[in-house]
Parts: structure tokens; sequence; C-alpha cells
């Protein structure tokens, strides 16, 4: 290959597509010319170590890629495809177009707007060098664009996502009857979502498996890469089995849609031991690769509520999922990057607990949740929000520690859906710009929401013993030490008005009792051999 040609033809656009763009529907194929323009796809450790990424996620992000880039080579497609371990590979994404404009010599690159701030500076700057022009172009895979986003916010005071959510379902005319009003009456059932499992756990709910993508050749290579690449970090692969081309993430939806939607609204919040799927859909990842439309989506779970297979409260669930959260917290995202990510509303400055990256910990719920984010790269959004996101919120870890956490672990981590959902609703890093409260519990919530605590010798009615559990005792830390801040909040004045209820020895005792869980690098000190003793 010359330096100004690819196989013999000039170059005229040469279109970027990043690991989180997998969309055969992106604006940038509607010019597309195989004669005259090539695709530019890159693996690079840079993509894995700038947050110490898990072998889950990085295998899901080199398939797909590699799953995607031969799908273009079958349709005539010409591309320049730089693989991890490639003579010459300069490991960075910068480096790399670089590499590959000097040699192409194209008159411009074209690209659909990234998926990360600090990606899109870098290839913003990359060109800039260069010397060639760079067009970037809106993502449609979403149902709103950043500039709609920007016009809903405009002029608004506080942003929430019930009321954004409300004016894209109207622009969408999804789950509405034909008089444009919500199917129903109401727009949101989230009341009928927060059940919990009975003692026969989910099972007795008729709980049937998800199918699972069995890895192919070109997967098993890249599982085979990362195992030996990036064997020192954190992470499993022997039960790797997500979708990694459209035609999988067609059929997991479908399963899903068939099987566990009409159970997933009342139980989306429930958790249990030993079960990592339950009635979720495992689809996200493939969704935020951009394997699977959001539109496709949103329309199977509408047709299943029409069609009377699924109750409203569990369409509407599902669907306030998509269109409701997920594209909030994206025009969130890049409405107040880059300055979001440094923000920290409540001075957190813990370290995160180191058995955050290897799941030995004594208390079972968070045993269980980090130990399957570990083994899948995947834990549901309550396991998420009130379990792993909980501990820290209530620990007081720097949020930026946390989102780094996230964005390493899971595999549907992408950062502009991964940094306002911990940053903001999780860690409420931003003082309230995602959610309008604190997401903070003791122990009962998860209590009630689990049977984790059946498994575990911590009692969550407790906030002060040895057997005392940990998210209780710093529930109240938590509130005790920004009580001046959550006084000023309407959502959290019940919570607040129960310090109240605090006795003077009690406060000192809880105190005492979280600083020492901070002493211990997070966890609670050991059991005495007299307190196990009487725990049996």
């Amino acid at each position: 290959m010359s330096a100004a040609k690819a196989g013999g033809k000039s170059v005229r656009s040469l279109v970027i597509v990043l690991g989180d763009q997998l969309d055969a529907e992106a604006a940038v194929w509607d010019d597309f010319d195989a004669q005259r323009d090539v695709i530019w796809m890159a693996e690079v450790v840079e993509e894995s170590e700038h947050v110490w990424t898990s072998k889950p996620r990085i295998a899901v992000f080199l398939a797909a890629m590699r799953h995607f880039r031969d799908a273009q080579i079958k349709l005539g497609r010409r591309v320049n495809y730089a693989e991890l371990e490639d003579a010459g590979n300069t490991q960075t994404l910068a480096e790399e177009l670089a590499r590959a404009v000097a040699a192409l010599k194209p008159e411009r690159l074209v690209m659909t707007e990234a998926g990360e701030w600090r990606v899109q500076e870098g290839i913003a700057a990359a060109a800039k060098a260069a010397g060639v022009a760079l067009e970037v172009r809106d993502d449609r895979h979403f149902f709103q664009t950043r500039a709609d986003f920007a016009a809903h916010a405009e002029g608004r005071k506080m942003l929430r996502m019930e009321f954004f959510y409300r004016e894209v379902r109207r622009k969408h005319r999804v789950l509405l009857d034909k008089k444009g009003e919500p199917e129903g009456g109401q727009w949101n059932y989230d009341h009928d979502n927060r059940g919990s499992f009975s003692k026969g756990g989910p099972k007795g709910e008729k709980l049937r498996a998800p199918i699972l993508s069995e890895p192919d050749a070109t997967t098993r290579a890249v599982l085979e890469l990362v195992a030996r690449r990036f064997a020192k970090h954190p992470g499993e692969l022997k039960e790797f089995a997500w979708p990694v081309t459209v035609e999988a993430a067609r059929a997991t939806l479908k399963d899903f849609i068939k099987h566990r939607l009409a159970n997933f609204g009342q139980f989306q919040d429930a958790m249990w031991m030993e079960e990592p799927w339950l009635f979720h859909s495992r689809i996200s990842a493939a969704m935020n690769l951009k394997l699977l439309n959001p539109r496709e989506v949103v329309a199977a779970a509408e047709a299943a509520y029409r069609a009377g297979d699924v109750h409203l409260a569990s369409a509407e669930g599902f669907i306030r999922q998509i269109l409701g959260w997920r594209e909030y917290v994206r025009g969130i995202y890049w409405k107040f990057m880059p300055r979001y990510v440094g923000l920290n509303a409540l001075g957190a400055k813990e370290k995160l607990p180191e058995f955050y990256w290897t799941g030995k910990c004594e208390m079972n719920c968070l045993r269980q949740s980090i130990g399957q984010t570990l083994e899948h790269g995947y834990a549901h959004h309550i396991q998420r929000l009130m379990v792993t996101g909980l501990y820290t919120l209530l620990l007081g870890v720097e949020p930026q520690k946390v989102h780094e956490w996230y964005l390493a672990v899971y595999v549907d981590a992408v950062e502009w859906v991964e940094l306002p959902n911990t940053l903001g609703m999780s860690q409420y890093g931003d003082g309230g710009i995602m959610a309008s409260k604190p997401y903070a519990a003791t122990g009962k919530y998860i209590d009630r929401m689990s049977n984790y605590c059946a498994g575990c010798r911590f009692d969550p009615a407790k906030s002060v013993g040895a057997d005392a559990c940990p998210f209780t005792t710093l529930y109240w830390d938590f509130l005790l030490r920004h009580e001046p801040l959550l006084a000023k909040n309407q959502r959290m004045a019940l919570q607040v008005k129960n310090i109240a209820r605090l006795k003077p020895a009690d406060r000192v005792a809880i105190q005492a009792r979280a600083e020492e869980i901070r002493g211990n690098g997070g966890a609670p000190a050991a059991a005495k051999a007299e307190d196990e003793q009487l725990a049996l």
C-alpha cells in the first residue's frame, strides 16, 4: 500500500469508527463511497489502561469491533484496522490515527460524535496536528440530539428526568393513547416497580435463564488475547457469553421480551444470591456499543404490551430506563462536561476499598455484587446504586475514584452514561444536578430487597456493636456528617429529623465505629473471638 493510496485508490474520507460506534445506520455511512472512502478502526492499550479496565469489558469491546470489521469487509468496504498486537501499533488512538493519515493521506476525516469527552478532544487534536479537516456528525442512534437536550434545559433552574421523559415520550409518541395522553392515564408506574421476592425467591416467579451467546472463533481469539495480554487486570473470562454481533444482540432482546419482560417491572429492583441475571435484559452493552438500536428495543417492549403479553407497568418501567434515563444522562453529560467529572459536592476524600477489586469482603451483599461484577462484568442497576454505590457514598469515598471503578469494571460502561449515573445519581457528587437527593439508606433496604442479609453475620437493624451492619452505621454517620447540607433538602427532611432521636452516647458510638471502618480501609474490623461465639 502506497502512502497516498489504499488498495490502489486515492482516499477521499477516512471514516473513524470507535469501539462504541458499531452502528450500521450511523450518519457516517450516508455518503460513504466504497471506491473512495476507507474505514479506520484501532485497538490500543491506552483504552484499557487509562482506567484499570477489567478483562470482560476489554473483551466485549475487542470482540464486537472485530466482528464489525469483518461485516464491513463482507460489504466490500476497505478497512484500515490496527489489531492490538500488530507490529508498529503505537497503542494510543491519536498516534494510530496520525499513522493512518500519514499512510493514506485522506482529504478529510469523518466521524460520529464520540461517547467520551476525552476521546473527542484527543481525535480533534490529532486531526489538527495532522493538518486534515475533521467532520463530526450527530449521533442519531439516540432519540434526542445534544441540541435537543440543550433546548430542553434552557431556562430551567433545575433539571429532572421525569419532565424530560414526558417530553420525549410525547415527541416520539411512545406508550400514548389515541388522544395523545399516557397509556393507562399516568406517565410513570415506578410505585409498581419496587417488588421483592418472597421466601421462595425468583424461582417461584417462573424465572427462566437468559440465552447466552456462545463465543465463536473470533471471540475465542479475543478471549485468549485478553487473558494473556491483560493478565494482571481484574475480572474473569470463563463465563464470557455477551452478544457481540447485531444478530446475537437481537436474539438476546427477543429472548428478554418473550420470557422476562413480564416480570421485569415488578422485580427490577430485587436481588438474590447467586442469581446475576434475574428478569433483566442483558442488552445494555449491545446498545451502548450501538449494535442494537434503542428504537427497536422500545418498539419491541411497547408491542409486547399492546399484544397483551406484559402488563403496562412492566413495559413502561423498561421503556423509562431507555427513553428516559439513558437519554437524560447523556444530555447531562454533554451539557456539563468537562467540569462535571471534577465535581465533589460532599467533599468526599476516602480511598476506594481494596476489596472492590477482589470481591473479598465480609459483607455478603458487597461480596455478592462485586463478585458477580468481576465474574461477568455486570450488576443490575440496584446492585450498582444501592449496594456498591451506596457503600462508597456512606463511607465518603472520593467520587472520581468510584467513577473510575465503575468505568473500569462494567461491560456496558461508556463514559457518557456511566459518569452521570455514578458521580451524580449514586454519589451525589454533582450536588443535585442529576438527582434530587442523595440515595442514602441503611442495611434494612438491602434486607428488604434481597436475601443477602440472611447469609451475613451483620444485623441491618443495628448501628453499633460488633454485629452491627456497616451500612447502617455509616448511614447514621453520613447524616450526622452532612446534617447542615441535608437539612436544606426537602426530600431529606424526614431522614434528617430522625437524627434527633439519637442519644448523645449513640452519636458518639456510631461516629467512633464509622471512623474505625474508615481506618480499616473501608471494611469492618474482624470480629473478636467472643463476639463470634455470641453470634453462634
